[in-house]
C-alpha cells in the first residue's frame, strides 16, 4: 500500500512540475534586422531567462538601408549583426533573403511565414500592425495576418505539418493613429532587462549608429566610444509608459504599475486564438513578477 501511495505521489509531482514548467514557444516577425529587437526585445529576454523559446524572423535582409553601402555587402553585414544580437538576447535569429524595400504580400512570402510559425510550433506570434509609414512594415503585418488560421490548414504549405491549434497573434506597439490607434491588451515591464536590451540592440551597428542617424541628420553626433553609444541608444530607445500602456500595466501589475519605467505593449489580433487572462499569464509568466 505504501509503495502504491509513493508511486501515485511521484506521478502526481511529475505531472504538476511539468504543468508548471511547460515551455512557451514565441516567434516574432519584423520587416528588417533590428525590428523584432526593438518591438519585443525585453520581453524576449525575460522569456528566454525563464527557459522559454523565442525566435526572431526578419522578412528582409536589410540590403537597402544605408547611405554608402548596399546590396550583398550590406546584407552580409546586417545578417552578421542580427546573429550577434540573437546571442545577446538569448534567442534564435533568422533573416530571410528578401530585398529591403521590396517586400510584397505574395503567396510565396505568406507560405514562408506559415512554415516559420509551424516549424517553431508557436504558441504566440508577434508582428507589426499593417498601418505604418514603411511599406515593408505594413506588408509584414499583412503577411502575418494572412498566415493566421492558415497555419492549421493541412493542405496549405503541405510540406510542413500544420499546427494542432491556432496560436495567439499579437501586434507590437506603434504610434500611428489612422485608421485606428494601437490599443494594448498586454504590457510587459522590462526595467530589469532594459540595459541588456540596449546592449543587444547595439549589435545592429550599421542601423543604430550609421543609417538611422544619417536619415535624421545626426550622424556627426554619434559618439565613438562603446559606453557613450550605449547611453545614446538608451536615451533614444527608452519607452516610458503612455496613458494606454499604464492602464494595461495596472491590470497586470496592480499598484506596482506606477513604478515601471520601461514597457513593451502588445495588442491581441482578432484573427488568432482569443486568450483568457489566465491563458495570457501562462504565455507571459513574467506578468505580476517584478
Amino acid at each position: 500500500m505504501r509503495s502504491l501511495l509513493l508511486t501515485f505521489f511521484l506521478l502526481f509531482t511529475f505531472h504538476v512540475c511539468n504543468a508548471q514548467t511547460s515551455t512557451v514557444n514565441v516567434i516574432v516577425f519584423g520587416a528588417h534586422p533590428d525590428d523584432c529587437d526593438a518591438d519585443a526585445g525585453g520581453t524576449a529576454i525575460l522569456l528566454a531567462r525563464m527557459g522559454h523559446r523565442v525566435k526572431f524572423v526578419s522578412l528582409t535582409n536589410g540590403d537597402a538601408g544605408h547611405y554608402n553601402k548596399g546590396g550583398g555587402t550590406l546584407a552580409k553585414i546586417r545578417i552578421a549583426e542580427a546573429e550577434e544580437a540573437g546571442k545577446r538576447f538569448g534567442v534564435e535569429y533568422t533573416v530571410l533573403d528578401n530585398h529591403d524595400g521590396e517586400l510584397m504580400p505574395t503567396l510565396e512570402n505568406r507560405l514562408k511565414v506559415i512554415r516559420e510559425i509551424r516549424k517553431w510550433n508557436a504558441d504566440v506570434v508577434i508582428a507589426p500592425r499593417p498601418n505604418d509609414y514603411h511599406p515593408d512594415h505594413r506588408y509584414t503585418g499583412i503577411l502575418v495576418q494572412d498566415a493566421a488560421y492558415m497555419v492549421i490548414v493541412p493542405n496549405v504549405a503541405a510540406d510542413t505539418p500544420p499546427l494542432k491549434k491556432n496560436p495567439v497573434f499579437l501586434y507590437s506597439e506603434d504610434r500611428f493613429q489612422r485608421p485606428n490607434p494601437f490599443e494594448p491588451d498586454i504590457a510587459v515591464a522590462i526595467d530589469a532587462v532594459f540595459d541588456q536590451k540596449i546592449y543587444a540592440l547595439a549589435a545592429h551597428e550599421s542601423q543604430f549608429f550609421e543609417w538611422l542617424p544619417w536619415t535624421s541628420g545626426n550622424l556627426e553626433k554619434v559618439p565613438k566610444g562603446e559606453q557613450e553609444r550605449l547611453k545614446m541608444l538608451a536615451n533614444w530607445r527608452s519607452n516610458a509608459p503612455n496613458e494606454a500602456a499604464l492602464t494595461a500595466l495596472k491590470k497586470w501589475y496592480g499598484d506596482k504599475a506606477s513604478e515601471i519605467k520601461h514597457v513593451e505593449s502588445f495588442e491581441i489580433c482578432e484573427y488568432g486564438k482569443q486568450p483568457t487572462d489566465e491563458e495570457l499569464r501562462k504565455l507571459f509568466p513574467m506578468l505580476k513578477n517584478l
